[in-house]
């Protein structure tokens, strides 16, 4: 049984709050802090004052403001909504003050990976049908679900996919909203973890398949076919052609072979939903150390979700190499505030409810943790949504803090596996990368192991700590992307979260 002094966790010795490692009861006396005596229940992954707090002075977790509090707060108490909020403060963006050369290891680790014919390495090996608009979906999930149980001849193929969406007309044919899809269905149909692509447009449609493919340079082969189901006639007919191009290339396909390759060729996508309290203290600082590891083996991450590391980007931009790669970052920042704006929200409607009822106060405390996904080495470079991504080592995607939509980007922008923490348990999952998720909680794992693929609640338990952790997760990267399958894989998530990002209005 947990002592008082275990019950729990002080991430620095400047901060103002600790966090109940498990609920704790009014009255409980915290002899580790000073001898603070509990006044109320707290929930697990919630805060505890340790000091005394002012109306409107900051409150510090992770020796950063995660906000002010809104009235006296006393040693003792629980701090939650009902007694912080956000606040105006500057931020120090220190550009380049943290960038330090990367100690790169002897002998980088390796993977089991498919060569492509280009040299590109993958992790997996699907046949992808994309839709240039949503009126294309319905045949695309019929030719892929024509290939449902009929691949036992083809072990090497990891199946037929359908990425369908809601897009690609009732807007205009030119402009941002449009170069954002185009740029998104451009970066799947390159992805290595695709052998054959096919996409099928309508016809009349504003994302016209042919101005698709000269945008992004896509010329068609034998292992990339577009049509529309106008040119060939109809439904029936368009399934068929669909159909027929697979069952002519299932063959050749199946010919791949894995071969042992650097972990240099791995590219992370560095996801986190459902959050709690625990997951700045677990799963997102041990996924950071597992990038650490990586980067050093030559390979490379990608960190996203810009609503939910708003207020923590000065801990970024103090990473850059350059201050011209700062000041990318800081650019994506604005343009947030100027979007949210305009559509009549702001930057700080967040955490959600899951979050809050996990721990989470503010936005301010939701980044500082999310932040961690993205380890400590340079921050090399920043992209906007769905870029391919050609720099080696840590870099910065800017995308929606939605989920699907993130990960959508990630992987277009060239991402062969995920990493996914969470608190409150989502269920997720992204073909044609495998993705991993990581519960920050012992808990949660229990309650839903069938959905997780690794506890870091080890660390917030006191039995593990975040290298050992890290190193743990770090192997299990290359295992996966050697061919092992994850949770997601086995329920079949993957096609519905495709979710490239739509901006402006539908017309």
């Amino acid at each position: 049984m947990l002592q008082a002094l275990d019950l729990t966790i002080r991430l620095n010795p400047a901060d103002d709050v600790v966090i109940a490692r498990v609920e704790i009861a009014e009255g409980t006396t915290l002899t580790k802090e000073n001898n603070v005596r509990v006044t109320a229940r707290v929930p697990a992954g919630h805060k505890i004052a340790v000091r005394e707090l002012k109306s409107g002075s900051p409150v510090r977790r992770y020796n950063q403001i995660i906000g002010f509090a809104t009235r006296d707060i006393h040693a003792g108490e629980h701090v939650h909504v009902h007694n912080i909020a956000m606040g105006d403060f500057d931020r120090d963006y220190a550009f380049c003050a943290d960038a330090r050369a990367t100690e790169r290891v002897a002998q980088p680790a390796t993977f089991q990976g498919i060569v492509r014919a280009d040299g590109r390495v993958a992790t997996r090996n699907y046949i992808g049908v994309l839709t240039s608009v949503n009126c294309s979906a319905t045949v695309a999930r019929m030719i892929a679900r024509h290939f449902e149980n009929r691949l036992d001849a083809f072990p090497n193929v990891d199946g037929v996919v359908a990425l369908t969406h809601k897009s690609g007309c009732g807007m205009a044919s030119e402009g941002e909203p449009m170069d954002v899809l185009r740029r998104t269905m451009g970066g799947y149909a390159r992805h290595p973890n695709f052998y054959a692509v096919q996409i099928v447009g309508l016809g009349c449609e504003a994302n016209q398949v042919n101005t698709l493919l000269a945008a992004q340079q896509l010329k068609r082969s034998d292992q990339f076919a577009a049509y529309t189901i106008q040119e060939k006639g109809g439904t029936m007919k368009a399934v068929r052609e669909g159909i027929a191009r697979i069952e002519a290339i299932l063959p050749e396909a199946n010919r791949v072979q894995r071969e042992t390759v650097p972990a240099s060729h791995l590219l992370l996508a560095l996801q986190c939903g459902g959050s709690d309290g625990y997951s700045g203290i677990s799963a997102n600082p041990a996924l950071g150390a597992a990038v650490d590891l990586l980067v050093r083996h030559g390979g490379g991450a990608i960190l996203s979700e810009t609503p939910e590391i708003y207020g923590a980007e000065h801990l970024l931009t103090r990473r850059a190499v350059t201050r011209e790669v700062g000041e990318k970052l800081i650019r994506r920042i604005k343009w947030w505030e100027d979007y949210t704006a305009r559509n009549g929200n702001e930057m700080n409607n967040n955490p959600s409810p899951g979050n809050k009822a996990g721990g989470l106060t503010t936005i301010l405390e939701k980044s500082l943790g999310a932040v961690a996904k993205g380890g400590t080495t340079n921050l090399v470079d920043v992209y906007e949504y769905a870029e391919a991504v050609t720099a080696k080592g840590f870099v910065y995607m800017d995308t929606p803090g939605y989920d699907p939509v993130s990960a959508t980007g990630q992987i277009a922008g060239g991402a062969n596996l995920v990493c996914f923490t969470t608190g409150r348990g989502s269920a997720y999952g992204c073909k044609p990368a495998p993705s991993l998720k990581l519960a920050t909680n012992t808990r949660l794992f229990d309650h839903q192991e069938e959905d997780m693929d690794m506890n870091c609640g080890t660390i917030v338990d006191g039995k593990e700590s975040i290298a050992e952790v890290g190193q743990k997760l770090f192997e299990l990267i290359l295992k996966t992307a050697s061919g092992a399958k994850t949770k997601s894989e086995a329920f079949g998530y993957g096609e519905d979260e495709f979710a490239p990002w739509v901006l402006g209005a539908t017309m």
